[in-house]
């Protein structure tokens, strides 16, 4: 800030500031910031599918696996009789040339060690299509 003393008719002083160094300042801030970021292409490299595609494959079969909250197992509404029956029917399904999805419906009251002990069985299996069904029924 600079203070000059009044003229003679203005006898009070002037009080200014530099606003020089300041503006010099920020337009250097503002070069590096436009130097700094960088160019940002929004293009994706997308292979769109030409008219002459294939047709979509079969649909692949569905196996309903539910698990009740006693612990009872259903394969497609048919309850198994004990986890030995469930693997059984597991292993024939992984050794299918085509393996079947396999959704699993856990009730919200089923106990996780159930539901987790039938997902392990069906990795060790070879199972590779498995997915978990209705989790949006027990959400509060």
């Amino acid at each position: 800030m600079q203070i000059r003393a009044g003229t003679e008719s203005d006898p009070e002083p002037i009080v200014d500031i530099n606003t020089t160094p300041l503006v010099d300042v920020l337009l250097v801030l503002l070069v590096m910031l436009i130097i700094t970021i960088p160019i940002q292409l929004h293009a994706v490299d997308i292979e769109m599918p030409g008219r002459n595609t294939p047709p979509p494959p079969e649909r692949p079969v569905v196996v309903q696996l539910d698990i009740a909250p006693g612990g009872l197992v259903r394969w497609n509404g048919e309850p198994l009789a004990d986890r030995a029956a469930l693997e059984q029917r597991l292993r024939e399904a992984s050794a299918l040339p085509l393996q079947p999805e396999i959704h699993l419906r856990a009730h919200p009251q089923a106990k996780y060690d159930t539901v987790a002990a039938t997902l392990s069985s069906a990795q060790r299996l070879g199972l590779q299509k498995i997915g978990l069904v209705g989790g949006e029924r027990s959400r509060p």
